[in-house]
């Protein structure tokens, strides 16, 4: 089925910021109708979720989480470890980056998930899952400013969490769907040895 009767095209661009990390353009685009609009949006570098899992004391499953301060909503969210990519780096590199320095753990296997476009009507971040488990945990090694809270929680918990309004960030909520669906069923997911 052709998508021409919905596309629209590039007649004008103009930048409106170049940031260290964002870069935001008005775009003047032409409708399949052949009007003329204009499309505000963030270049986003992408990024990387990781769900990880570990045994509890009492053998049941668990998923790592953090607190941390997010300065333009002014709250501390309850989220899932996760971080933006950098040029040319490899999702899944990524993740085990991440997931080192900002809770301390290495995973001895890793699953890819899927992805997901974070906000499409305004960016182009692409946020690729995946879930981690075989875990050990060592040194956090955060960055310069970065103060964050590590913590555990039951799948069933953070469920509670993102129906009562503890958890509202977006990439958190929508990796419930694949947790659900790898706790339901568990060869949903192929996974593999870390090689890192």
């Amino acid at each position: 089925m052709s998508d021409q009767h919905l596309k629209e095209h590039l007649h004008e661009r103009q930048e409106l910021f170049k940031g260290n990390f964002l870069h935001a353009l008005r775009d003047t685009v032409r409708l399949p109708d052949g009007q003329l609009a204009t499309r505000e949006y963030v270049i986003h570098p992408g990024a990387v979720v990781v769900v990880p899992l570990v045994q509890g004391e009492d053998g049941q499953t668990r998923v790592v989480l953090e607190r941390q301060f997010r300065y333009p909503v002014g709250q501390v969210m309850v989220e899932l470890p996760a971080g933006k990519l950098e040029v040319g780096e490899d999702p899944l590199l990524c993740g085990q980056r991440e997931l080192l320095e900002e809770t301390g753990y290495t995973a001895s296997e890793w699953a890819r998930a899927g992805q997901m476009h974070l906000a499409i009507a305004y960016s182009t971040e692409v946020i690729h899952v995946y879930f981690a488990r075989g875990l050990t945990l060592g040194q956090q090694q955060l960055d310069a400013g970065e103060f964050l809270d590590v913590f555990t929680a039951t799948p069933q918990e953070l469920v509670q969490w993102c129906r009562n309004g503890t958890v509202t960030d977006a990439k958190t909520l929508s990796c419930m769907v694949w947790l659900q669906q790898w706790l339901e069923q568990p060869e949903s997911l192929d996974w593999q040895a870390s090689k890192g």
